[in-house]
């Protein structure tokens, strides 16, 4: 299995440290946060990753390089401008190929990956799913018996890890769009499958929640 790493996002929400440094190349625990992330996909046996690049490529490609600093190839899809989430995946499609990829946001920390064998049968989408933060209370989705759905209870909040099947972006045009309308229509035709992970995991999206990550893993060492 190959995984994508988002990575084309401007990082608003962590200003002024994004102004001069893209967020994945922001530091934590001794090293780049993307690297956290590579460093976790080489443990669970995957060699290819594709990340998408567009504010600051030039800092994240010299960084990062072909990968094989970290023991894997690195390829890159490059945006002139972000093509948001579901677009942004959809042009990088040629280089994932036509089986199932893992998919990761940037601007997460999480000490899980999900398996492949957890997408199954006709299912377009497997998600990660984590109980809701306090920045998050009211949750995405909600899980009943291994099922997503977009209205129900108890109500979780998505990872922004989960396994996606090309065929859910099949049918859209190229350009711009986002991946949630696109996860809600599979949903409704019960498609997508989803878990409760219940252990670390952070949403790397200000600079207060950045330091309480360095924090944490400063003390779990």
């Amino acid at each position: 299995m190959k995984a994508m790493i988002l990575a084309a996002g401007l990082g608003k929400r962590m200003r002024p440290l994004t102004d001069h440094c893209p967020k994945p190349l922001l530091a934590v625990a001794g090293k780049p946060l993307i690297v956290h992330h590579l460093e976790r996909l080489v443990r669970a046996g995957i060699s290819e990753v594709v990340i998408n690049v567009s504010y600051r490529a030039e800092q994240i490609v010299e960084a990062l390089g072909d990968g094989s600093t970290y023991g894997l190839r690195i390829h890159y899809s490059h945006e002139p401008t972000p093509l948001e989430t579901g677009g942004g995946i959809q042009k990088a499609l040629p280089m994932l190929g036509d089986q199932p990829f893992l998919l990761v946001n940037g601007d997460i920390w999480s000490d899980y990956l999900p398996a492949r064998a957890l997408l199954k049968d006709d299912d377009l989408a497997h998600l990660v799913l984590v109980s809701n933060p306090e920045h998050h209370p009211e949750g995405d989705f909600a899980l009943n018996q291994g099922r997503v759905s977009t209205q129900g209870t108890p109500r979780l909040t998505f990872a922004g890890v989960s396994i996606i099947h090309p065929a859910l972006l099949a049918s859209k045009p190229s350009g711009a769009f986002a991946l949630a309308p696109l996860l809600k229509q599979a949903m409704g035709a019960q498609r997508v499958s989803g878990e409760h992970f219940t252990g670390h995991w952070v949403d790397v999206g200000t600079p207060e929640r950045l330091t309480a990550l360095e924090s944490l893993l400063t003390h779990s060492r």
